[in-house]
């Protein structure tokens, strides 16, 4: 997929993390995407649902299952603004999504490349393509003002 859609697909993504900023949810979004078409939305919901594994991930991946009435995710391009932690990125290559394109990296807790390689690791059933910083400094910066903003008010650091 060139660049250009990239770009504008994680955009969609960046709207889905301002959505979650906006609810005081740490701003990470993601959509699904199959055939140039948005099939499924989310952004983190964790502080709402009481919900460890209400990460936007896992969101936007249920709601794309559910649009095309299977499990499997084949032909689908994930996009999120933060690279995904362990339990995402297992479902992410449980779903058989074939791509990932990611924002910012997280060096705590990235399961994509930067702390662990799980989408990647050739002793799994299934690879996942990743593509990593698109639009890295819009997606690194929304995260750094939210934490910035959460510090000043002595809630998360």
């Amino acid at each position: 997929m060139p660049m250009k859609d990239d770009e504008r697909f994680m955009r969609e993504a960046l709207k889905e993390a301002r959505a979650a900023d906006d609810a005081d949810e740490v701003p990470v979004g993601a959509v699904v995407v199959r055939d140039g078409r948005v099939i499924g939305r989310g952004h983190n919901q964790r502080q709402q649902l009481a919900d460890p594994t209400a990460h936007a991930e896992m969101i936007a991946i249920t709601a794309a299952a559910a649009y095309v009435g299977d499990w499997r995710l084949n032909d689908c391009t994930l996009y999120v603004t933060l690279e995904p932690c362990a339990m995402c990125a297992g479902a992410i290559v449980l779903a058989r999504i074939d791509r990932l394109v990611l924002g910012a990296d997280d060096p705590k807790a990235g399961a994509c490349g930067s702390l662990y390689t799980l989408t990647t690791d050739p002793r799994s059933n299934h690879q996942v393509a990743v593509t990593r910083g698109v639009l890295e400094d819009e997606c690194s910066l929304m995260l750094q003002e939210f934490f910035r903003r959460q510090r000043a008010l002595g809630k998360k650091g």
